[in-house]
């Protein structure tokens, strides 16, 4: 799942500190563990894939999320205060348009696809712990091709490194500013985004359903001999969070493209 670490090199002079070797993968392993988080709810969580979300809600959370990344403060991912009531609206529509949350509510158009997941109270819970575990995995697997490909040696500075490498502690709730967004009331998107995302992973692997399920019969790959092109699709996915009436909240909108289609 991620690149083997290359053992013709003492991995203590790939990096002026351990810290700054494992950060190497952090970013890795945490767009991993938030797509796995995001995307697993059919197969951890009996969530489902519903393809007929309204046309227009979906329009107006695509453009609202565009504007709302726009409104964010300096380089950081909380919204500006101003904008706060539209992120709100966003994460309530499941109470005022009598939607479920959990499930992943999809609209299609030729070459494209939308998907809303809202999250709320427990289910945020359950994001959280899963996004963690998913995180931790990817850390032990790395921390134990680096201990296979480099204890051997023994020398002073590998076994420093590996030391320091079992050391790291990564709170992925911390990264998402859950506690701010708690105690201050603040509202927070990020994004994350692929110019070619593999669709039958992350359909088949990550959600297990099929890619039509997702994408539509019109836009699915062949089931027989599929190109790399064939399963490639531009990916964007906003991940807004706050608080409602003292419940947390979450709300994911991925936006799919075909590539020979152009991004978004």
């Amino acid at each position: 799942m991620f690149e083997e670490p290359d053992d013709s090199e003492n991995p203590s002079e790939r990096a002026a500190t351990p810290e700054a070797r494992a950060k190497e993968k952090f970013d890795e392993f945490r767009m991993h563990a938030e797509i796995a988080a995001v995307f697993e709810g059919p197969r951890k969580f009996e969530a489902q894939v519903r393809p007929d979300l309204d046309a227009d809600i979906a329009r107006d959370v695509q453009r609202t999320v565009a504007k709302l990344d726009k409104s964010k403060v300096g380089e950081t991912p909380v919204i500006d205060p101003a904008s706060a009531p539209e992120a709100l609206r966003l994460l309530t529509i499941p109470e005022t348009k009598d939607l479920p949350t959990n499930d992943y509510q999809i609209h299609r158009r030729p070459g494209e696809t939308m998907i809303v997941r809202w999250l709320r109270g427990e289910e945020v819970e359950s994001f959280y712990e899963r996004l963690q575990a998913h995180f931790n995995a990817a850390l032990g697997q790395f921390r134990e091709e680096e201990r296979q490909q480099h204890g051997w040696k023994q020398d002073a500075a590998t076994l420093e490194y590996l030391d320091a490498l079992d050391k790291i502690d990564v709170k992925m709730a911390d990264r998402y500013a859950r506690e701010p967004i708690r105690n201050h009331n603040l509202f927070v998107l990020s994004t994350q985004a692929a110019d070619e995302m593999d669709i039958i992973h992350l359909t088949d692997y990550v959600m297990s359903v099929g890619p039509a399920a997702v994408v539509g019969e019109a836009s699915a790959p062949p089931e027989d001999g599929a190109t790399e092109q064939d399963r490639a699709w531009f990916f964007k996915l906003f991940a807004l969070r706050g608080m409602s009436e003292g419940v947390e909240r979450m709300m994911f909108f991925t936006f799919l493209q075909k590539t020979d289609e152009g991004g978004w």
